[in-house]
């Protein structure tokens, strides 16, 4: 299986891609649209993992010339700002899921093999390594979203601190302080056994 990912959060792209690659999907990357449909005209992916928010552009634009280059290609966009409005307008457009992101490549994992063998949905999974470093498949962590959320403003204000403060209604040193404790990777639970 192949696929195309497509995010300008480029270290998202890359942890996301090194465990697909673990997990024996192969997947190529892009960062733009036009980097993306030139991607995709090349290797014909069996699906693609695309943004919402690329950017300046919408992920939205991508799915028809997406579906065009193959007709069967899975089509997941991916946004960390979900909306219903959203949702809808990418399904009208011809996106097969919507997801929240950040989505974990077991996430991933599940919702290409539910479609691709039949299996049913809750399956159990390969086992992962022990230096995987996304989030569970089920439930992405507060502290996650809360970084995702900041970097999105972040990114709209042009990286200017005081004004991502203001846009998200909180004092610049408790931005500062967010900053400093960006994420890692997530504990996994002891088990038993």
């Amino acid at each position: 299986m192949k696929g195309l990912l497509v995010d300008d959060d480029t270290l998202y792209l890359d942890a996301l891609r090194r465990a697909l690659t673990r997990r024996g999907i192969e997947c190529e990357i892009a960062a733009d649209p036009a980097t993306a449909l030139a991607v995709a005209t090349r290797i014909a992916p069996d699906f693609a993992l695309v943004d919402l928010k690329l950017g300046d552009a919408s992920g939205l634009s991508l799915i028809e010339p997406l579906r065009a280059i193959r007709a069967d290609m899975r089509i997941l966009l991916v946004t960390g700002y979900a909306s219903i409005a959203t949702a809808v307008e990418a399904i009208k457009r011809g996106a097969d899921d919507y997801l929240p992101k950040p989505v974990s490549a077991d996430t991933l994992q599940r919702i290409l093999l539910d479609t691709e063998t039949g299996t049913a949905p809750g399956a159990p999974l390969p086992e992962r390594d022990e230096d995987d470093t996304l989030e569970s498949p089920t439930m992405i962590p507060l502290h996650r979203l809360e970084w995702e959320h900041i970097q999105q403003a972040l990114a709209e204000t042009g990286g200017n601190i005081s004004a991502t403060a203001r846009l998200l209604g909180m004092h610049r040193r408790s931005l500062q302080r967010k900053l400093a404790k960006r994420p890692g990777p997530e504990r996994r639970p002891p088990t038993d056994g």
